[in-house]
Order: structure tokens, then sequence, then C-alpha cells
């Protein structure tokens, strides 16, 4: 299995220019580098979404639910390449993405004090099936109505991960069509 905290990351600027790399690890050790990452959100042919319970052995923001998938491409890897593939190693799905946007935001964990420091670019797509998570990335996955969803996170943002309310504010074009 490969470590994946030991994996580089493309650090980016403020305009999410490369300039340059560091292993996951140290790109979230605190006060954090800004980082380039990605979000994924799949619906169903509904229009729900499919979000995902981070495994209890993430090392940042464990247990909590979140977009279908997330992580960072290699230094110069094509975003959309990188998240395809982590879609297929977290939940066993493969679906055909786009980009629909750039949220750029900054979180603290308090449980791991490790932070989050992403120009994260946001891709959607659609899935029809039954997903197959692998444990040791997902704990637990539900389909969920956009507005619900965004509703739920306002109420009990403590189960959510930081990013998730920003991640559907960005695609949200792509979330409001069926």
């Amino acid at each position: 299995m490969t470590d994946r905290e030991a994996l580089l990351v493309e650090l980016v600027d403020e305009r999410g220019a490369r300039v340059g790399a560091l292993p996951v690890a140290q790109a979230h050790t605190a006060p954090g580098r800004l980082h380039r990452a990605f979000s994924v959100l799949l619906f169903d042919d509904d229009g729900r979404l499919l979000l995902q319970q981070r495994a209890g052995v993430k090392t940042r923001f464990p247990l909590l639910w979140s977009n279908t998938c997330c992580g960072h491409p290699l230094p110069g890897q094509d975003v959309t390449e990188a998240a395809a593939t982590r879609l297929a190693e977290e939940l066993g799905v493969t679906a055909e993405l786009r980009e629909v946007g750039i949220y750029r935001y900054q979180a603290a964990d308090p449980g791991t004090g490790l932070v989050e420091d992403e120009w994260d670019h946001v891709l959607v797509g659609r899935f029809r099936g039954v997903p197959r998570p692998d444990p040791d990335e997902v704990a637990d996955y539900t389909w969920r109505w956009a507005a619900e969803l965004a509703d739920a996170i306002t109420v009990d943002r403590a189960q959510y991960t930081p990013w998730l309310a920003g991640v559907l504010a960005v695609a949200a074009d792509a979330v409001s069509r069926p």
C-alpha cells in the first residue's frame, strides 16, 4: 500500500501557478502550504449527490462526511486524471468528470493539529451503480439531495468536512441540474 502522506503535492501561489513541491505530510503541517487539490461531486440520474464518510484512519478530518472523493494530483499531473484515479481507488467507481471551478480554502483539524491550505479544483460527474469503497479510505457512504445537504451543514457543521459547503457552492450550477 502506498504511503499517501509521502507522495508529493504541487505547491501553488495565490493565482494557482506552480511554485514547487512538498510531501503531503509537510504541506499539511501547521501553518500549511498552499497546494493543488481536487474535490469530486458525483450525482445520480435523479440529481442526488454521493457523499462519503472519511475513514477513521485518515490523517485529516477522520469520520466526517464529505464530497464523493478528494485528493491531490502529483506535481504536473492532470487534475481530472488524478481525480478519476482516486475515485477508482477510494470508491471503486468510474465516471466522466468535468471541472466547474476552484475553491480556495484553509482549515485546521482540531483533532490532529494538521491543516488544509488548498487550491481545490472542483469536478462533477454522473454515476449509476453501487460504489465499492475501500475501507481504508471510506467508512460509509450515502446519497443526499444537494439542497438538503446544504441545510444539514448549516445546522451541524461539525459532522462535515470544512470544505464541503464551499465545494457545493462552487458547483451550484451543476448541483441545480438533474
